[in-house]
């Protein structure tokens, strides 16, 4: 099968790339990504089909997650690694699945070094990780030579497994990484010191491995552009490594934004859209081999324009194929406004791997999990009620509407999306936009009626003939039982994010969950432009990124900061740290951008009462008094399941009733439980 291409609005995306002696489909490259299938149970089962997915679907080349050429060179004690004979069966399997389509498929190499999670771990020099418990031993010159002969075998094995080529991991804070910037590599023998040392081990690799596998292999050396850490490497010893790179034998050079342990965002939300091309462009200036860029590339219509302007030969999109793996089939057919974009969220993607789970998507269920959730056509088609037009009434309504059954969704708003509605204006949430726009467009498509500012009625769902009823209400904010809530100072976070009422510049927020955090966001960047699309420059200088390269690392001396006008305090009762519940790879990114605008959290907090004076609080015994002009509750939500109670409590309760999403949970605001629940429902209904 090939991508069918219908005077497709992206020529440059869609365009082949001769190697020479391969050619590439297109220019979209699958950048490698751990989903925890690796370690798993028949998990290589599962990665063949999700790899299938992607390749079914237009990819032009995928990169597979990180496979260790050795056990040292393990992310965890029981990582996946590619190192003997009898492991390369496996991996054919994915080859295999891949190679019924024109798409071409990398094996990622990636040894940890220090990242390596577990106590064998070693490193250029014994300088432990701030993200790691564990502490490195310092490499011998006997096992870097061990190494670079590790990564030739791996590689090929990967060859002998069906892979058209490997990525060799030289980024990101890897072992590679770590040799070449003197934040990690102390040494004073061959192997550390100026550049050409410090990049000896990668560049040594890249030559072991063509002699290994042949000049008809392809070899993508993915590079650190930007450390974006001090210690970092300069301009200089960037583009030094990038010609001996592409003198030992590279066919591709991938672009590497920031290190792990790095403090600036590189592919959350609030990242701007292509924030970070401006480095491969400038490197297209050097060399003379394809390149590759990266990062909050989530849309066909952003990577043409990256690829047109000349920033890059290719461009990588990971998530984005985590959230749709028809990407460049509904590019090429003019579909565009068909994709499931991914949001940037992390939330069921790095988060999970983070915690040692398998990793999926928050807007695409499926992900990774192609061989369980499947929604074959139904044997009887039924029709359904669905109450509530949020993620979970509109997951469920989409994916019971593709296998067949007749589906109607009733809402009281005005507008579909539900909590989606009001997260979508948080700066940085902006993307939030694009899944309410795939869901309108998914209604559309299959002819999903919608009974819009209409309260379903107990009577209504009862006489009318329904086969199955969905209730999907969703949640309402919880009511605190202190003195004075019913002050006019009191507001809940709906007056702020849906009423849009005026809020005073000294302001408390009880509350330190989620919807604590986008409300304080919100009320401290109201003044500004949405940094997606717009004031690219600005986002960037505000983390400290320098475009000119006059520091190491790219590092300003100083980032630029406009701090809100408001006094915004941030209280929770928890004495744990506040914020400790967010998600694992974004969390710190929020309480970064409070700190920047000064705003005080506050944990450990009573809440005493609130009157004429503001909002009366204990901390550790001791009473004081934060003078606001208004107090915004977000503390938790609680169920919204009286329509349901009233139906179970009914003849109805005999025949197909459900209860999906926040109606069935109320814990925070939970879109990737609701999605999932919905998929899981509508895949059995």
């Amino acid at each position: 099968m090939t991508v069918k291409i219908a005077n497709s609005a992206f020529p440059n995306l869609l365009a082949p790339l001769d190697l020479g002696f391969t050619t590439l489909a297109n220019r979209t490259l699958m950048g490698s990504m751990h989903t925890g299938l690796e370690e798993e149970k028949g998990g290589f089962d599962k990665l063949a089909a999700f790899y299938q997915a992607r390749a079914k679907g237009g990819v032009g080349l995928i990169v597979t997650g990180g496979i260790s050429p050795n056990a040292r060179g393990r992310l965890a004690p029981f990582g996946c690694e590619l190192s003997k004979f009898w492991q390369v069966t496996k991996h054919k399997k994915i080859t295999d699945a891949v190679h019924k389509y024109p798409t071409k498929i990398c094996m990622q190499l990636l040894h940890a070094g220090r990242y390596s999670y577990h106590p064998f771990s070693f490193a250029p020099s014994k300088v432990k990780s701030p993200i790691n418990p564990f502490t490195p031993s310092a490499m011998s010159v006997r096992q870097i030579k061990g190494t670079i002969k590790d990564f030739a075998y791996s590689a090929s094995l990967a060859q002998r497994a069906g892979y058209d080529g490997v990525e060799i991991m030289g980024s990101e804070g890897y072992l590679l990484n770590q040799f070449s910037c003197v934040r990690v590599n102390k040494r004073t023998d061959e192997w550390g010191g100026c550049v050409e040392n410090r990049m000896r081990l990668a560049i040594d690799i890249i030559k072991a491995v063509r002699e290994k596998t042949g000049e008809k292999f392809i070899i993508i050396f993915r590079l650190s552009m930007i450390d974006l850490v001090d210690g970092g490497n300069s301009w200089e010893d960037v583009v030094t490594m990038a010609k001996a790179v592409e003198a030992a034998g590279a066919t591709l050079i991938n672009t590497g934004i920031g290190w792990h342990e790095a403090r600036v965002p590189t592919i959350s939300t609030s990242v701007p859209r292509a924030a970070f091309t401006w480095i491969t462009e400038k490197m297209k200036q050097e060399v003379s081999i394809p390149l590759v860029t990266t990062n909050r590339i989530n849309t066909p219509e952003v990577a043409e324009e990256v690829l047109s302007k000349g920033h890059a030969d290719l461009v990588s999109m990971a998530r984005p194929f985590l959230a749709d793996a028809e990407f460049v089939q509904k590019a090429a057919e003019n579909k565009s406004d068909e994709i499931n974009t991914c949001i940037g969220c992390n939330q069921a993607c790095l988060d999970h791997v983070f915690q040692q789970k398998r990793a999926s998507c928050l807007v695409n269920p499926v992900a990774c999990y192609e061989t369980e959730l499947t929604f074959a056509k139904a044997k009887i088609n039924k029709r359904i009620a669905v109450v509530g037009a949020g993620p979970a009434g509109l997951a469920f309504s989409v994916y019971a509407a593709q296998r067949g059954h007749k589906v109607e969704i009733f809402d009281r708003a005005s507008e579909i999306g539900g909590q989606f509605n009001f997260a979508k204006q948080v700066p940085g949430k902006e993307e939030f936009y694009e899944t309410i726009r795939y869901f309108n467009k998914q209604i559309s498509l299959l002819d999903i009626k919608v009974h819009l500012s209409t309260e379903a009625t107990t009577e209504d769902l009862i006489n009318d003939d329904f086969d199955e009823l969905v209730i999907a209400t969703g949640i309402l904010p919880r009511k605190l039982a202190i003195e004075g809530i019913d002050h006019e100072k009191v507001k809940s976070y709906l007056d702020v994010l849906r009423d849009k009422q005026p809020i005073g510049n000294n302001v408390a927020i009880i509350g330190a969950g989620g919807i604590g955090f986008d409300v304080a966001v919100f009320l401290a960047e109201e003044h500004e432009k949405s940094p997606l699309v717009d004031n690219k420059e600005k986002w960037l200088k505000s983390w400290g990124v320098d475009q000119s390269y006059q520091n190491n690392g790219a590092l300003l001396d100083k980032p630029t900061i406009e701090k809100t006008p408001r006094n915004i305090h941030l209280l929770q009762r928890k004495t744990s740290k506040v914020g400790a519940g967010l998600g694992k790879t974004t969390g710190w990114i929020h309480r970064a951008i409070l700190q920047k605008n000064g705003v005080k959290m506050l944990a450990g907090v009573t809440y005493k009462k609130i009157d004429d004076n503001g909002l009366t609080i204990e901390i550790d015994g001791k009473e004081q008094l934060l003078d606001v002009d208004h107090v915004i509750v977000c503390a938790g939500q609680e169920s919204q399941r009286s329509l349901y109670q009233t139906l179970e409590t009914s003849k109805r309760a005999e025949q197909g009733l459900h209860l999906i999403g926040g109606a069935k949970v109320a814990a925070e605001l939970d879109a990737k439980r609701a999605i999932r629940q919905a998929a899981e429902l509508a895949a059995v209904i």
